[in-house]
């Protein structure tokens, strides 16, 4: 076990070499909203939950190694009220094939801008129109022995504007090492590789990312710890901030401040540190901290809570309900709910026993 994450820590060190330019992450790739969390209980964990084991069918978007049989006939609801009254709207079903010894799951996630003027350069309004996107997604997944399970997802993304629209075919790809006897979970997963099908006028880079995330449950305390890292593939994603400059209040004149290395910022702006605190049997928070989104959203001299996230899980007889507040600016944050159906105990319908509607697997390959 010991070999196993000198291995994951190496690969870490090879992958954030610091050398390259900063760069800012968002605004860079076409289809940036496919980095958008789609389940509450991601929300809570601070954008990225790859490594976490919880009995949550939204997760599988997140890492399609994720799906597994306990899942099965689960369906995910989750609503998002974002920034500018945009509805961001996702929907996920599991099921397992005993026959093929495989895991599926079907997503749709939309995407509604509401109205927005069409203008010309001097600002006459000649009608309004609604920009939408969506996505659909196709997630396969096996174990590999005891302890791995690997999948894979295929996404169909689409961007409508006006009469102009684009397109593109994605593919996530994941692995998940899970000890159970160590309350242990490891996962790697690679994001968003693929090809633009149709662009506007010129095309852009797909927001491809490389990700590896670490989850340990306490043994005597009813909390499970969580590290993810992202953008493994590039070592400088601060901002050059211009709020860096120092001005000189005698002679007005201003200096760039070239000595810092910045090193610990560049360093963390790469992890998401998060936890599920275990209050009940039935009852989950769970509280996250992201130090990218504080860096590019907190104002330097007032970053309030950004960065910050916070939610609860609440199981109940027949579904799970899970809320999700994030804050990505001072002040300002948003709020997503969720909903995850057991559909064989909402509705026992035995004509549909050919396709093992009311079968329940057991979670043996994981553990809270």
């Amino acid at each position: 076990m010991l070999s196993k994450i000198r291995i994951l820590f190496l690969v870490v060190a090879c992958g954030l070499t610091p050398y390259g330019k900063a760069q800012v992450v968002g605004g860079q790739f076409s289809f940036e909203f496919l980095r958008l969390s789609s389940a509450a209980h991601t929300t809570a964990l601070g954008g990225i939950a790859i490594a976490d084991p919880s009995e949550d069918m939204g997760l599988v978007d997140q890492n399609p190694s994720l799906m597994r049989p306990s899942l099965h006939n689960q369906l995910a609801i989750n609503h998002n009220n974002y920034y500018s009254n945009i509805a961001v709207n996702h929907f996920q079903y599991g099921y397992h094939s005993a026959a093929l010894q495989t895991s599926f799951a079907l997503g749709i996630h939309t995407f509604n801008y509401g109205n927005t003027n069409l203008t010309d350069d001097i600002g006459n309004v000649y009608a309004t129109f609604q920009p939408n996107a969506s996505v659909i997604s196709v997630t396969a997944s096996r174990s590999y022995e005891t302890k791995w399970r690997y999948g894979a997802q295929l996404k169909y993304a689409n961007l409508q504007l006006t009469n102009a629209h684009a397109n593109a075919a994605l593919l996530d790809v994941g692995v998940t090492y899970t000890d159970t006897a160590q309350l242990l979970n490891i996962a790697f997963v690679a994001k968003n590789m693929g090809f633009n099908l149709q662009s506007f006028e010129t095309k852009s880079a797909l927001p491809f990312d490389l990700q590896i995330a670490i989850s340990q449950r306490l043994a005597h305390l009813p909390v499970r710890l969580m590290a993810t890292i992202h953008h493994l593939y590039e070592w400088d994603i601060r901002y050059n901030n211009p709020a860096d400059i120092v001005t000189s209040s005698f002679l007005g004149s201003t200096n760039v401040n070239t000595n810092k290395s910045y090193f610990a910022d560049k360093l963390f702006r790469h992890f998401i540190f998060g936890a599920n605190i275990y209050l009940h049997k039935k009852f989950t928070a769970s509280v996250a901290y992201n130090h990218l989104r504080r860096g590019e959203l907190g104002l330097k001299d007032a970053a309030g809570m950004a960065g910050f996230s916070f939610g609860f899980m609440l199981d109940l007889e027949k579904m799970q309900f899970n809320y999700a507040r994030n804050f990505t600016s001072t002040g300002n944050p948003y709020t997503e709910i969720g909903l995850n159906i057991n559909l064989q105990k909402f509705a026992k319908i035995s004509s549909l026993s050919k396709i093992h509607w009311n079968t329940a697997y057991s979670n043996e390959y994981w553990n809270r």
